[in-house]
């Protein structure tokens, strides 16, 4: 579904993607994984469409996107999470999730018809706010709720524009462990024909949770695999996991 081939990426004299190809593929849980400075952000930004590279290609459905916009590859059903919550804190969870129902069909406002009236915009919302766990607060102000909620939030507002692939930026930084089965059940729960790849640190989720592996390493692929040819690997091992 996810396809980059070749990429490119300098900040003046400083490569900080080389050369990277990989492939999402329909239905699958795909991390990447990486030591600090790995180039792991900077290859969300590109397949997200907020950098542009410098050379190689990415497709969606065999569909070259490489300079088509944010917007442009939301149509084509790429979303993305952020590492830092990008949400509305003064208001509610309930308008949060609207605006990303604005955003994601692209209805606005409308002098004949507000979306506070629109019957099938608030099931939208209610229908994500249970995928997400957030039904009993979702008239609560989001700077109150944990920070942990405030996560399953800004994954609900990818959702809302049907996504059939998700980019998920370190989905539990900063959770208590509570909050991180918390998310790993709402990332488990996911509809299986959504492909989702994820930055994450904590080893112990990317084994148990992906069926693929991109590793990255001063901005190239260092190997990419299953769980196990990952965990077996001497050069990941020496390079990046240690002992």
């Amino acid at each position: 579904m996810l396809r980059a081939e070749g990429l490119q990426k300098h900040f003046g004299a400083l490569a900080v993607t080389r050369d990277v190809s990989l492939e999402v593929r329909a239905g699958t849980r795909h991390a990447v994984i990486g030591p600090n400075g790995a180039g792991k952000t900077t290859l969300f930004n590109l397949l997200a469409g907020e950098l542009t590279p410098d050379a190689g290609q990415i497709y969606i459905d065999d569909h070259a996107i490489t300079h088509d916009s944010v917007e442009a590859r939301a149509q084509r059903g790429l979303a993305r999470s952020f590492q830092k919550n990008n949400l509305f804190p003064t208001r509610t969870v309930r308008s949060n999730l609207l605006l990303g129902d604005i955003a994601g069909h692209g209805y606005g406002f409308k002098a004949w018809s507000r979306t506070d009236n629109m019957h099938s915009a608030h099931k939208r919302v209610e229908a994500t706010a249970e995928k997400v766990g957030l039904t009993e607060v979702l008239d609560q102000t989001v700077s109150t709720l944990s920070y942990g909620a405030q996560r399953q939030l800004e994954v609900g507002l990818t959702l809302m524009g049907k996504p059939r692939i998700l980019l998920l930026d370190e989905p539990t930084s900063g959770m208590s462990p509570e909050e991180t089965s918390r998310m790993l059940n709402l990332i488990d729960a996911l509809p299986r024909e959504l492909a989702v790849l994820i930055i994450e640190h904590d080893m112990d989720l990317v084994f148990a949770h992906a069926d693929r592996i991109t590793v990255l390493n001063y901005g190239s692929v260092l190997l990419e695999g299953t769980p196990d040819e990952v965990r077996n690997s001497q050069l990941v091992h020496d390079t990046y996991l240690g002992s």
